[in-house]
């Protein structure tokens, strides 16, 4: 017989339909999450998560969504994934 700690797993929900942004929402209701990965051998890359704060939306990375670079120096790898972050808040805002 298994034993049980009584815990059960958390239940997480993804909403089913895409949620626009609020009436009135601005930058303040974004994260985001912009560095760099890679080397000087193989190059650097950007890294970005973008997430909706009032729904809690991932909206970078999507499937699909290509590679940020190559770049030859871990600041201009940073630099355009900050960018492009910027960029998609702009989109998604009203």
């Amino acid at each position: 017989m298994a034993h049980t700690t009584g815990k059960r797993p958390k239940l997480v929900l993804y909403p089913t339909k895409p949620v626009p942004p609020k009436a009135g929402a601005d930058k303040g209701d974004f994260v985001v999450y912009a560095s760099y990965r890679g080397t000087l051998a193989s190059g650097f890359y950007g890294t970005l998560k973008v997430v909706r704060t009032t729904d809690g939306r991932l909206l970078f990375p999507f499937d699909g969504a290509g590679p940020i670079g190559p770049f030859p120096t871990k600041q201009e790898a940073s630099v355009a994934a900050v960018t492009l972050g910027t960029e998609i808040v702009a989109a998604d805002l009203p």
